[in-house]
């Protein structure tokens, strides 16, 4: 039997990777392609994907370890005559909370590097643009060529406070303090590569570093970074051979960056070294507590993750000061791009969508947690009976488990906040629930009648729900039931209603004093 060569498990060293018996994918390919087309690039990733290995990579070859690359698609088409020194930061390690600490250790790496590369520095009182400089021109003196510098986690320490706008306003500034070096010294630079999970813009960051090419979405590079479908059918060949391809495909693959879609790499390692048990592995690294929280402040429409469009513009950048919602949703990985196209006024577009099961089914968990401020234990036996409802059709149950999720949401998730005076609010903990379920959503679905508010297919059965938010002080039951009325009247079912699927109409009237699903009247269509 054939011994299969191990796992690069928590392994960001390229050395380590190629001086033992690991599997590795070849991305010299596509760092061959990037180093013949410029000079200086930035790329943007969801954590996890890679961008630390690939930076690492990228040192190796310039320092001229050839060794390293034997057998690889490079190998034979680099100049191994020449080497150069490479100035490497890295902000990955620790949480920084304050320009003071981030001033630290930006004077550690400077000096860790000065070490390596054996350089001392005249300028010792200097601020840290000029002792960054200052490393820049002794190593090029000392080596007699153009300097490297590659940058991996170029913005975590930003995003380490963005619960704390002032406290992150005021790191980027420490940051760019430093990155803006890059531009003033660009005749003394062979290559340049900065890798983070967001992008923040060139103004506010990068103080004029207008060179950078962002190859975050540059369908010539969609693949630098993460596993693709021949990746696994060859590298990982024998540690797959027993899969079942749709399903990984499902939980797993789906992160599109204008090119072929790929795997999360932290993913597959961990579904291999796991005996091949479907769980959420990227996701549990996370914690998208912020996110949840700016949502809640937006009072965002939970169901639109299911149909957004963005423009690049939104794709692009952020800033503390300004933060959309969608923006940090996509540069996370929370969501992909489903397809690119033109608009009416020429403007290029994006449709998004969550990329697979995984992260589907773990980010509703999350925002159903924010939501709803339910116990784990208590989400989970709610979502098993709202999956058994939904799946057998049971609509009087699924009334009583719905009034008893919201009666257990607590008190206080309504203080100092007008979320309740909202239907979309009902909507969106209906939407995280069905969706956290794997239930097909469609939100605020259109017929030629107009649109109702959400449409969940799940098993054999489809359900239409019309929502309506009563603001009564002391409610009574209305008979007909309007939002049942408004489905029946408008006809939204009509495009059902001939394929094998058993139809409900269902209308739910909550009630803002009662804050509880206070209606739900249902009728089963004859097909």
């Amino acid at each position: 039997m054939k011994t299969l060569k191990k796992l690069p498990l928590a392994i960001q060293t390229f050395a380590e990777i190629r001086e033992n018996p690991y599997c590795y994918v070849d991305k010299t390919p596509l760092i061959a392609q990037l180093i013949d087309a410029g000079k200086a690039y930035f790329l943007s990733r969801p954590r996890r994907f890679g961008k630390s290995l690939l930076v690492d990579t990228l040192k190796e070859l310039f320092e001229g370890n050839r060794a390293l690359f034997e057998g690889l698609y490079i190998h034979d088409k680099w100049d191994w005559s020449k080497s150069y020194p490479v100035i490497k930061i890295d902000f990955a390690s620790g949480i920084l909370q304050s320009r003071k600490q981030l001033d630290e250790r930006i004077e550690i790496i400077l000096t860790e590097n000065q070490q390596r590369l054996g350089v001392e520095s005249d300028n010792q009182r200097a601020d840290i643009p000029g002792k960054f400089t200052d490393l820049i021109l002794k190593a090029r003196e000392k080596y007699g060529q153009k300097v490297v510098v590659l940058v991996d986690e170029y913005d975590k320490p930003i995003l380490d406070n963005i619960d704390y706008p002032e406290r992150a306003a005021e790191v980027r500034e420490g940051l760019k303090n430093i990155y803006s070096v890059l531009k003033g010294q660009d005749a003394h630079l062979q290559f340049i590569f900065m890798t983070g999970v967001s992008k923040f813009s060139k103004v506010s960051l990068f103080s004029g570093l207008n060179q950078l090419k962002d190859i975050t979405l540059d369908e010539n590079y969609a693949t630098i970074c993460g596993y693709t479908q021949q990746d696994l059918e060859t590298v990982f060949a024998g540690h797959l051979a027993d899969v079942d391809w749709a399903q990984l495909k499902d939980w797993y693959n789906g992160y599109q960056f204008l090119g072929e879609p790929v795997y999360n790499p932290y993913d597959i390692l961990l579904f291999i070294s796991g005996n091949q048990r479907y769980r959420n592995y990227w996701f549990e690294t996370g914690n998208p507590s912020f996110l949840i929280k700016l949502f809640q402040q937006k009072a965002y429409f939970l169901p639109d993750l299911e149909q957004l469009e963005a423009s690049e513009e939104i794709l692009d950048s952020f800033d503390v000061e300004a933060i959309d919602p969608v923006t940090l949703l996509f540069q996370a990985g929370y969501l992909t791009i489903e397809k690119a196209y033109t608009g009416f006024d020429g403007q290029f577009l994006f449709q998004l969508k969550v990329p697979n099961r995984e992260v589907r089914q773990a980010l509703n968990s999350h925002l159903i947690n924010g939501y709803t401020q339910t116990l784990a234990s208590e989400k989970l036996k709610i979502q098993h009976q709202v999956f058994d409802c939904l799946n057998q059709g049971d609509l009087p149950q699924l009334q009583t488990v719905l009034q008893r999720l919201f009666a257990a949401i607590p008190w206080r998730n309504f203080t100092n906040n007008d979320l309740p005076d909202s239907e979309g609010y009902y909507a969106s903990v209906l939407y995280a629930f069905f969706a956290s379920l794997n239930a097909t959503i469609i939100p605020e679905d259109t017929t030629n009648r107009g649109q109702v508010d959400l449409t969940v297919e799940l098993g054999d059965f489809i359900y239409v729900m019309e929502i309506k938010l009563d603001k009564s002080a002391d409610y009574q039951k209305q008979t007909p039931n309007p939002a049942l009325q408004q489905i029946q009247d408008k006809a939204y079912v009509q495009k059902y209603i001939n394929g094998d699927q058993t139809v409900f109409e269902v209308g739910l009237i909550f009630n803002q004093a009662q804050r509880n699903l206070a209606q739900l009247d249902w009728q089963r269509v004859s097909l």
